[in-house]
């Protein structure tokens, strides 16, 4: 058989390697500023877009869609032309799928600095970014599986099961999450409410770790590091096994990210057991790329790119050894809220994405370039730079969650709380401070790494079409020797991504449909009533400034939660928060139950400059809502879309909303002037205060049950 001459796209390959580096330096710089501002509060600088919760959507988005973003598709359309032996389906979709990610990248990073966001981690974009996702989503499976469709190659490499598998869920996951009704061109509030929001949210997020930044580097690791090692992949029928084992189990165990909250108690169970069970493959996958490496043991030594890939594989290891750990009640109890989830998605991010991309690029791109690496003592300084960085950053922090939760949970001989808040947070500074010192040496090691490839560029010589020679795919495909069960749908693109879809879908119906149709699951409360329209303008600012990054809306079923905050959380207080505000994680304390605790004046002061009513504190000023005005055109449109969602607002309620929103500023106006505090009735620290005012509320003021013979005791 004649062989075929054709050329491999470079260029592309080139142009996300390129945007991987630039994006993962302006993301780690962005959490190296805002972990920073956690130990010198002042490094807010008083404006809004630099002010932790800005900033700290902007670095998750920045790293996570942006560097590891780019990175997947680096790797991807490097290894997927080489595994298929064809050049990539169509230049003009590579272009497409390139210059859209990073326009949706850009301009994604500018509206979260402005302030434009849903409020959902790690989906904070708005609506129309999340049509541009999907529509770049599209492009790049169009590409990828009409390059699988063209292949000179019969057999389809176990690393695009996982490239394809990948394209799959996060196709099925962002859609469902990105439900939303928009209200304006930047805003909009999530189809999903309370208890269904946060269900949808953390199928979504945890699944996001699993289908964006674990199966597509798992697919990268079973390409990339045989050829680094120069040996086969240890077994791949391990392979086989990992693939359909994880995309399986993966998608249940969302809802261990809820556990001891408001969620059904039958769905937090379910996460759990799928959590625990995903260890197998998890580790299946781990040891297979370890064991790869058997052989080149001696090369690890002196071999940065092999070290970079050891490490990787075994942050990989720990991350998912410590997730399904973190899922058993008795472990969330102590670590959900705390710095522990912190340091346990960035030995991930770090360890794992980083160090792998970081192995890939020292080896893709003196071989793009027809040439040798320009310092490999460089490569292995940054490798200690790195290893060092994730040592510094992760130890303190899981210091600081034990140190954290302990002291939250300790009482006093009297029965009373030992501890403030604040006290625990002043406990932990010196731990924040060891990890910004760990963010800096890693920072340093990516700078060095981008100094070493520059040099390495220049010296050699681009190669943008690569050429090379490849027998062309027989109309009928043949088994030489025995034939296994996968040989099948390894010759089946379409089917795969069928069966894809059906394995990774199975988990996310059978864990959403209960909840959202068996109305028992989400019980309702008569005393809770929609939100009065200033509140709801508040309730967006309160988004806005990202307050959900430092403060939770869920009061837990613990006697030191229950004891500092007041009575733990029910599902159907939450009926009517598009979307939820959960959060997860407490650098500020609970606000469940905020309403009515302090009088107006008090958050006045509070935003003006937190340190005059909580001396010691590292929350930002706010000096832009004594400013701003309230937006009161959009109100119309917010109670409309909110009554679609099934908020009961009356039909028509939307003529008098705004004269509804001047009484209630009226009087916030009346109680702060009492005080001395003079401020308009239309400034937006009004709306704000109205909202912190109604955190709880409802449950408060509601009739208690008269107390009989048989009423069971709820105190802790």
């Amino acid at each position: 058989m004649s062989l075929e001459r054709f050329y491999y796209d470079n260029r592309t390959v080139k142009w996300f390697a390129y945007a991987c580096v630039f994006w993962g330096l302006i993301g780690m710089l962005a959490g190296l500023w805002a972990a920073t501002e956690l130990v010198i509060p002042d490094l807010n600088l008083g404006y809004a877009p630099t002010t932790f919760g800005r900033l700290r959507p902007v670095h998750t988005n920045a790293v996570v869609f942006a560097f590891v973003g780019n990175g997947i598709f680096m790797g991807v359309y490097y290894s997927l032309q080489r595994l298929c032996k064809a050049r990539m389906y169509s230049d003009l979709l590579s272009k497409i799928h390139f210059w859209g990610w990073q326009a949706i990248i850009a301009g994604g990073a500018l509206t979260l600095f402005l302030g434009y966001t849903t409020g959902k981690e790690y989906a904070e974009l708005e609506w129309p970014f999340d049509i541009a996702i999907t529509l770049i989503w599209v492009v790049f499976g169009a590409n990828m599986l009409g390059t699988i469709l063209k292949r000179r190659e019969a057999h389809l490499y176990v690393a695009i099961w996982f490239y394809i598998g990948t394209w799959v869920a996060i196709a099925m996951l962002h859609i469902i999450n990105s439900f939303e009704y928009p209200i304006a061109l930047f805003k909009s509030y999530s189809w999903y409410a309370g208890v269904q929001d946060a269900l949808v949210q953390w199928w979504y997020g945890h699944n996001a770790v699993a289908f964006f930044l674990t199966t597509p580097y798992l697919g990268l690791m079973y390409y990339f590091v045989p050829k680094a090692a120069n040996r086969p992949v240890y077994s791949y029928r391990w392979s086989i096994i990992h693939f359909w084992s994880l995309i399986f189990i993966y998608i249940w165990a969302g809802p261990h990210h809820l556990l001891y909250t408001a969620l059904p108690e039958w769905a937090q169970s379910l996460g759990t057991v799928f959590s625990i069970m995903l260890i197998a493959p998890s580790w299946g996958g781990m040891l297979n790329g370890l064991l790869t490496l058997r052989g080149a043991w001696d090369r690890v030594r002196e071999d940065a790119i092999l070290k970079f890939f050891v490490v990787a594989l075994t942050c990989y290891g720990m991350a998912t050894f410590e997730g399904p750990m973190l899922s058993l009640k008795n472990v969330n109890a102590i670590s959900h809220y705390t710095d522990w989830t912190i340091a346990h998605v960035h030995v991930g991010a770090l360890g794992w994405n980083g160090f792998l991309t970081f192995g890939i690029l020292y080896w893709m791109i003196p071989r793009i370039f027809s040439t040798q690496l320009y310092s490999r003592k460089w490569a292995n300084t940054h490798f200690w730079l790195g290893t060092l960085g994730i040592i510094f950053y992760a130890i303190p922090l899981y210091w600081a969650a034990f140190t954290q939760s302990m002291m939250w949970k300790q009482f006093t001989e009297e029965g009373t709380l030992k501890y403030q808040f604040l006290e625990t947070v002043s406990a932990i500074l010196p731990m924040y401070a060891l990890r910004a010192v760990g963010g800096l040496f890693y920072v340093s090691g990516v700078i060095l790494m981008m100094v070493n490839l520059t040099k390495t560029i220049r010296r050699g010589n681009f190669v943008a079409n690569e050429a090379t020679e490849a027998a062309p795919l027989p109309k009928e495909i043949t088994t030489h020797g025995k034939s296994h069960w996968h040989n099948w749908i390894e010759r089946r693109p379409v089917q795969m991504v069928v069966f894809s879809l059906i394995v990774v879908g199975i988990g996310g119906l059978l864990e959403m449909v209960p909840t959202f149709l068996v109305k028992s699951n989400i019980p309702t409360i008569t005393s809770v009533k929609p939100y009065t329209p200033l509140e709801l303008h508040g309730r967006d600012i309160y988004l806005r400034e990202g307050c959900y990054t430092c403060h939770s809306q869920m009061i837990r079923p613990f006697r030191d939660e229950v004891a500092r905050y007041g009575e733990y959380s029910k599902a159907g207080e939450f009926v009517y928060d598009h979307p939820f505000q959960w959060g997860s994680k407490r650098t500020g304390p609970d606000l469940a139950r905020l309403g009515g605790k302090y009088p107006d004046s008090w958050h006045f002061n509070h935003m003006l400059d937190p340190t005059s009513m909580s001396p010691g504190s590292i929350m930002p000023a706010y000096p832009w809502l004594f400013e701003d005005r309230i937006d009161k055109s959009k109100t119309p449109a917010m109670i409309n879309v909110m009554r679609k969602l099934g908020v009961p607002y009356p039909n028509g309620y939307e003529t008098k909303a705004n004269a509804d929103l001047e009484a209630q500023a009226n009087g916030i106006v009346v109680n702060l002037k009492n005080d001395k505090l003079p401020v308009g009735k239309d400034r937006e620290i009004v709306a704000l205060i109205a909202y912190l005012q109604r955190l709880g509320k409802d449950i408060k003021d509601a009739p208690k049950p008269k107390a009989t013979a048989t009423t069971e005791s709820t105190d802790f």
